[in-house]
């Protein structure tokens, strides 16, 4: 198909259709055609999840079990900036790829010019804890939190720990563009890679938490995190989150340590 005729159906469809029935042609279009490559669907929206960024590709290996379940989904950051019409590029590639979730934005711009069926969006800041929580309290769940904002360490971490304990158990959290770890522009370091304080030392911290079980002393008294991370996924510039009940017993008894003392 030419450009032509191709600009020649989108004038038709938007002549006899309503905008929401565009919409939904679209998606059909575009789930009949890729049906299960989320790294096409970036390309065909403009999402740089694809080609700037090759995010997708972990995205599909994540996400491609849940594509078919009515979820609820969380995006940090919208894109354009002070452009009111700009982004909006991976909310409508999340829309595409799964096609029963409603999917949520926040921005600190206002971005209500990309609403569409199925999508909705929210101005504030991803440190607000009140903004947050009403956020939240008003998708009523949140089963998928994707970080894609300000990229800024201390924000990073601190949306974690308000967001983290709201998010549905059996969720996935996704933190992306994790090199601002080491810059010192984003509040990261490359001389104390293991701070807390930046994204990396913060969640290579929290994997140790997966063994808590295993810690010395016996007597220690997990936190919420502990207790409620049952796997960390890290990849080049990105950290897939995995929520639920972190409860295994250890294997640890007096018998083991007679092996381990030889």
């Amino acid at each position: 198909m030419t450009a032509t005729q191709s600009n020649s159906l989108k004038n038709l469809a938007k002549k006899f259709l309503t905008k929401h029935q565009i919409e939904l042609l679209r998606d059909l279009y575009f789930g009949f055609l890729y049906p299960k490559d989320l790294r096409e669907i970036a390309v065909k929206y403009g999402s740089d999840k694809w080609n700037r960024h090759w995010y997708a590709q972990h995205y599909q290996t994540h996400f491609s079990p849940l594509r078919e379940k009515s979820l609820h989904l969380l995006e940090i950051g919208i894109g354009g900036y002070k452009n009111p019409k700009g982004g909006g590029s991976s909310l409508r590639m999340w829309r595409a790829y799964f096609p029963k979730a409603m999917i949520y934005g926040i921005d600190i711009f206002d971005k209500k010019i990309h609403e569409e069926t199925r999508i909705k969006t929210f101005q504030g800041s991803q440190i607000d804890e009140s903004f947050l929580e009403k956020l939240v309290e008003e998708m009523e769940y949140v089963d998928i939190i994707v970080d894609d904002g300000s990229h800024v360490n201390e924000h990073v971490i601190k949306s974690f720990e308000i967001l983290f304990p709201i998010l549905s158990d059996g969720g996935i959290y996704v933190v992306e563009d994790t090199q601002t770890s080491y810059w010192p522009k984003f509040g990261g370091s490359t001389d104390e890679i293991n701070s807390p304080e930046t994204i990396m030392g913060f969640f290579k911290k929290l994997a140790d938490g997966l063994n808590y079980q295993e810690f010395s002393p016996q007597d220690h008294v997990p936190n919420y995190f502990e207790k409620n991370i049952v796997s960390i996924h890290f990849y080049h510039n990105m950290i897939f989150i995995y929520k639920g009940q972190n409860d295994p017993s250890s294997n640890f008894d007096e018998e083991n340590l007679q092996v381990l003392r030889g």
